[in-house]
């Protein structure tokens, strides 16, 4: 047609345009979401709940791994003396002992010794002034080298250690720290399994209300193809309304993991004390926190991506 121009439209004002559209998408498919409050916010609590429970169950472990965490350089070996023994013999003994770069550390703990730390921690104090004489042996406690000695080699060491002719029996304090972390292991494993599941759970929801979603618009999905619109503009709104209902679950199970720790944090400190010890509750970290919530709108974003690409493909124009 004479006088007729053509323009082309700039990388730039194609950016603008796309980032203009985004924008309204994402604001209205939020707004959508409010307009049913209460069926919104089931959804996002079933959601929430979904991502929490791994999260609380990453804090515990995380928690019994920081407890345990000074229990390795404790690992001692208690050599109990034979009733005979006199304590000059037993002060020879440790000063052998001190000469074996195997061993960190040598002590030795009297029977005077033993029967007052007996009283402090037994609760028997009363009970134990009746007694004529001192039942408790005299111990030699050895802490070994890490560098030295290996974890397998820690029982072989208490079988030669036990042959010594002043030693009546020993035992292994190590024992039940590693049964402990082999516990620790298996709930890790457990953990991990229970947390994909909860997370496709939280793509099945998605992608069950996206679907609802679509079904409800399905006419209104029909008259835009019918004019022309592609597949991508009329899967923006949705993935935004999963992306939504993703982000603001992992927000509240956030806020589930901080509530559940402040509850328990004094009775922690409390049982700590009993027990002498420092120990705080480790909760969620500021990353640990922004980690949880991405996690959450990346299900949302993956769950509604799933469900548009079957089910849109399924209506067409008629």
């Amino acid at each position: 047609m004479a006088g007729a121009t053509t323009s082309k439209v700039s990388f730039v004002d194609r950016f603008k345009m796309a980032v203009q559209l985004h924008k309204k998408n994402s604001i209205d498919s939020l707004l959508a979401i409010f307009k049913h409050p209460a069926n919104s916010l089931l959804t996002i609590l079933v959601l929430a709940i979904a991502l929490a429970l791994p999260g609380i169950f990453y804090i515990m472990t995380n928690n019994a791994k920081a407890l345990s965490s000074d229990w390795d350089s404790s690992m001692a070996i208690s050599l109990y003396l034979q009733e005979s023994a006199s304590q000059s013999q037993a002060q020879e003994l440790v000063a052998q002992l001190l000469q074996d770069d195997r061993y960190q550390s040598v002590s030795l703990v009297t029977k005077e010794q033993a029967l007052e730390e007996f009283k402090q921690h037994s609760g028997f104090a009363d009970s134990l002034e009746m007694l004529s004489e001192n039942p408790l042996p005299m111990v030699i406690s050895l802490v070994p080298d890490d560098g030295q000695v290996a974890l397998s080699e820690l029982q072989p060491l208490v079988d030669s250690l036990e042959e010594l002719s002043l030693v009546d029996t020993s035992s292994l304090d190590a024992e039940w720290i590693n049964r402990y972390q082999e516990i620790l292991k298996i709930s890790e494993k457990i953990g991990s399994f229970i947390s994909f599941l909860l997370g496709v759970g939280v793509l099945l929801i998605v992608g069950n209300t996206i679907r609802l979603a679509i079904l409800n618009r399905r006419e209104e999905i029909q008259v835009i193809k019918l004019v022309g619109a592609t597949d991508a503009f009329i899967r923006r709104p949705f993935l935004y309304t999963g992306f939504w209902y993703g982000l603001m679950a992992g927000v509240i199970a956030a806020l589930m993991i901080s509530i559940l720790g402040n509850m328990v944090a004094s009775s922690t400190s409390r049982l700590a004390e009993l027990y002498q010890s420092q120990y705080q509750l480790l909760g969620l970290t500021l990353s640990q926190t922004f980690a949880l919530i991405g996690i959450g709108a990346l299900l949302g974003l993956i769950g509604s991506w799933i469900s548009v690409r079957k089910h849109l493909k399924e209506i067409q124009p008629t």
